[in-house]
């Protein structure tokens, strides 16, 4: 499965994370594992809640959990933000 870098800022924590995810997937699909490694990499600091969402850092608009990462045009490089 080919995987993608991309950045994830987290605004609740100031910080940002660089998290390979799959390029194949779904935004849903995907969500859950930045929440699950968010929450790992910050020694549980960071609490992923049910209505936490995937964002486009530029513009804050937020990523259909139903469209896939190639959909939303998302690659190596592309800033998200978990809120």
């Amino acid at each position: 499965m080919e995987k993608i870098l991309v950045e994830v800022y987290v605004p609740s924590l100031m910080k940002s994370f660089d998290i390979f995810i799959p390029s194949v997937s779904q935004i849903g699909t995907v969500l859950e594992l930045v929440k699950k490694a968010v929450n790992e990499i910050t020694d549980g600091m960071f609490v992923p809640m049910d209505n936490t969402v995937l964002c486009n850092f530029e513009n804050g608009k937020i990523l259909d959990i139903n469209k896939s990462v190639s959909e939303l045009e998302i690659c190596n490089g592309s800033r998200l933000m978990l809120i």
